[in-house]
């Protein structure tokens, strides 16, 4: 049978994390038929069209789902799951919101973040903030499946365009209702998709020192700017800056970790980077058993000259 990927995609634009959860949608089952939902789908749906493997396009328009509340997609999904083996997403904040509903209106257990599929019905995934990796097996007739994205790679477009094919939504339960959003306006990279990150720890001592000694070597490198739990608890950085066990995991080229301890709720959610760059004044900070490079120094000296080196090689 068929894998139903849900397609992760904002006023048209397909986010990268889409392709890499295709990645493994198509070691799953194929053939894989890609859902995209919300205001500009159509726009999406072309884009996901060309993506390699994709045998079809589901795209529904229906007010009920525009917004993507759980309840509706949730139903939706479920209405649509008799005809597919697995129903695959990538582990986004939307998804985790979804995922189990649908689960649990299908009666079948969810296999949460993935890093590795073994099999059709066999999935490895992290446990223990990342300290250990636990393998399951699922006999369920339909398999449940969000994505740790930052495990693969992404799908590169075919030389053709899948057919797209409009679905009428299941109706609304009316459990809740869209009352508004404020997005983040940015010309970064999205945090999850970045080549290179640069993140700030409760060192930092206030926000606008992110914006005095993170953002310009952010901006030389064109990189995307995180944080840790605890500069995100204390106030220091946004939300949705925040990598770790319970924020986002990347896995960049390049990670600069700047005044973070690397406790380990802070390593699940970076340490498959592929260079990791720590600067922090403790010789002992754990971050430096699994940095790449490490520099011990005060970051408010080592940024400024950071940055004047770059400018440097840049010019």
């Amino acid at each position: 049978m068929a894998t139903l990927l849900l397609v992760e995609q904002l006023n048209g634009v397909v986010n990268d994390v889409t392709a890499r959860a295709l990645t493994a949608a198509l070691q799953i089952g194929e053939p894989v038929h890609a859902i995209v939902l919300g205001s500009d789908a159509q726009a999406a749906a072309k884009g996901v069209a060309k993506l390699q493997g994709i045998g079809k396009v589901l795209v529904v328009e229906d007010p009920a789902v525009a917004h993507g509340l759980a309840e509706p997609v949730a139903q939706l999904l479920a209405k649509l799951a008799g005809e597919y083996n697995a129903v695959v997403a990538p582990a986004s904040a939307s998804a985790k919101n979804i995922l189990p509903r649908l689960a649990a209106t299908l009666d079948v257990m969810q296999v949460s973040e993935i890093i590795a599929v073994v099999s059709p019905d066999t999935f490895e995934r992290p446990i223990y903030a990342g300290n250990a990796v636990q393998t399951v097996q699922s006999s369920d007739p339909h398999k449940i499946i969000t994505v740790r994205t930052a495990s693969f790679a992404a799908t590169g477009e075919s030389g053709f365009e899948a057919p797209i094919e409009t679905v009428a939504a299941a109706g609304d339960p009316a459990t809740s209702r869209f009352s508004g959003e404020a997005l983040a306006t940015t010309t970064r990279p999205e945090l999850t998709s970045a080549k290179i990150v640069v993140s700030g720890g409760r060192a930092m001592q206030k926000a606008e020192n992110f914006q005095t000694y993170i953002e310009p070597i952010a901006d030389r490198l064109g990189a995307a700017m995180g944080a840790s739990r605890a500069a995100v608890d204390a106030g220091l950085a946004p939300n949705d800056w925040q990598v770790g066990q319970t924020g986002k995991v990347v896995a960049p080229d390049l990670y600069i970790a700047v005044g973070i301890s690397g406790a380990i709720q802070h390593l699940a959610g970076m340490k498959d980077s592929k260079i990791i760059v720590a600067i922090n004044k403790d010789a002992d900070a754990p971050i430096f058993q699994v940095a790449d490079f490490g520099l011990v120094a005060d970051l408010f000296t080592a940024l400024p000259e950071l940055d004047q080196e770059l400018a440097k090689a840049m010019s």
